[in-house]
């Protein structure tokens, strides 16, 4: 009995002491604090020095002895690896390079900004940059930085997005993946962009995801898979084998509208079964944009009129006001486009285009109004009012403003014609007909 009862005791005592070291291992100093904080501090003056092969001793130490000592200890192991590998060109740097990357989201990569997520991009790209001409490394490196893409979210680093572009541009022209997916990603990393850019307050930051996103743009176009014939072999099969999947049908028609290929075959076929299936504003100017590009203006008015009936969203529905007003000013239908521009100026505020395009009307009508030539030239004046109110407005509208501006106030009348009609520099006058505006006199010498 006494046997068995020491038996026992000893069996549990051993047990007690591998719980406490296990314990101990995984504490934040590991087994000897002291030689921790000594092998830490040597370290850390080497990597300030750049001397990185004498730092790799001590970090070695703190990296395999006291993992969870500092977070410092990775970020520091990712500027020893790449220094020594860029000295000496050995793989093996690289490959602890991914276990340093490995372990910090074991012991530092549960919260906060700089997560798992976070840590898995820099991994990613770090591999992809380092072996970018091994295509199972891209392959490797382009899982990585999926995976981080899909925890960050609207958190993603323009970096990584930028770089999981590119290494699915590389993966595709080596029949490694499908051009579908290089579709998917563009689509997806452009819809991050622009939610990014929603969210964004800082007008410098904007710029750069705006960057961000024009290289995204840049690295598709140079996929391969972008132009409309590769995009109609692509998708006609798979919508003619499912022509009633709604998220198969607003990719192709996102895709194809993309990149302006509204006039082929398979958008007249995709805009039309999606009007069938949902007649909404959207499918409603899917179709009005594929006969614009016939040049079918009477077809296209009509689907745009049912646009923006349905339509709810503000901003959209000004787009589509727009839209409208200029194929009325093609149309030589001044008036109706007038009338449209300033409903699409109504919902969107500070936007010149709408001005630019009344100006352009007024001026294009000139020579229908009044029965004088100055009667007529003083459509001019109105006409560039309503460049100069664009320009006020809008600075992206500044320059074609301004060319107006100077273009028609050469036609201004003379000082010599408005004399004769009693009109002198600054009269109030009013252009009558449907422009109905009242302005100022400018004469020319």
């Amino acid at each position: 009995m006494k046997t068995k009862l020491l038996i026992v005791t000893m069996v549990l005592l051993f047990s007690n002491l591998f719980t406490v070291k296990a314990q101990t291992l995984e504490s934040k100093y590991g087994l000897d604090s002291a030689q921790t904080i000594l092998n830490a501090s040597l370290y850390i003056e080497m990597v300030k020095q750049g001397n990185f092969k004498d730092a790799l001793k001590g970090w070695r130490y703190v990296y395999n002895n006291a993992p969870a000592y500092q977070k410092s200890t990775y970020i520091n192991g990712v500027k020893i690896m790449e220094g020594l590998y860029r000295s000496s060109k050995n793989e093996k740097y690289i490959d602890t390079l991914m276990m340093v990357y490995d372990k910090r989201i074991k012991y530092f990569g549960a919260n906060g900004k700089y997560s798992k997520g976070w840590i898995l991009g820099r991994k990613g790209g770090d591999l992809f940059a380092y072996k970018k001409k091994d295509i199972a490394s891209v392959k490797e490196a382009y899982s990585i930085m999926k995976e981080s893409i899909e925890i960050q979210g609207l958190k993603s680093e323009a970096k990584v997005i930028a770089n999981t572009m590119e290494a699915s541009k590389v993966l595709v022209q080596n029949s490694e993946i499908e051009p579908e997916e290089v579709i998917d990603n563009y689509l997806l990393f452009m819809d991050i962009a622009k939610k990014q850019m929603d969210l964004e307050k800082n007008a410098a930051k904007k710029d750069n995801i705006n960057n961000a996103r024009l290289n995204v743009e840049q690295i598709f176009f140079a996929a391969g898979v972008a132009d409309c014939e590769t995009l109609s072999n692509i998708f006609t099969p798979k919508f003619q084998a499912n022509n009633s999947d709604m998220v198969l049908i607003d990719k192709i028609l996102r895709m194809l509208n993309r990149q302006e290929c509204e006039d082929g075959a398979l958008y007249a076929a995709v805009a039309e079964r999606k009007y069938e299936l949902e007649p909404n504003a959207d499918a409603a100017h899917n179709l009005a944009k594929m006969f614009i590009k016939k040049k079918e203006f009477d077809k296209s008015k009509q689907y745009l009129v049912k646009a923006i009936e349905l339509e709810t969203d503000a901003e959209i529905k000004a787009d589509l006001h727009f839209k409208l007003a200029n194929i009325h000013f093609y149309d030589k239908e001044y008036s109706s486009a007038k009338s449209q521009a300033l409903k699409a100026a109504s919902l969107k505020s500070n936007w010149g285009l709408p001005y630019l395009l009344i100006g352009k009307a007024y001026a294009a009508y000139s020579k229908n109004y009044g029965s004088t030539p100055l009667e007529k030239q003083s459509v001019y004046w109105v006409a560039v009012d309503k460049f100069l109110k664009a320009k006020a407005i809008d600075p992206e509208c500044a320059t074609e403003a301004r060319e107006l501006i100077n273009t028609y106030a050469k036609y201004f009348p003379r000082k010599e014609e408005a004399f004769f009609e009693g009109i002198k520099e600054g009269d109030t006058y009013k252009v009558g007909d449907w422009i109905n505006e009242s302005t100022k006199a400018r004469l020319t010498e």
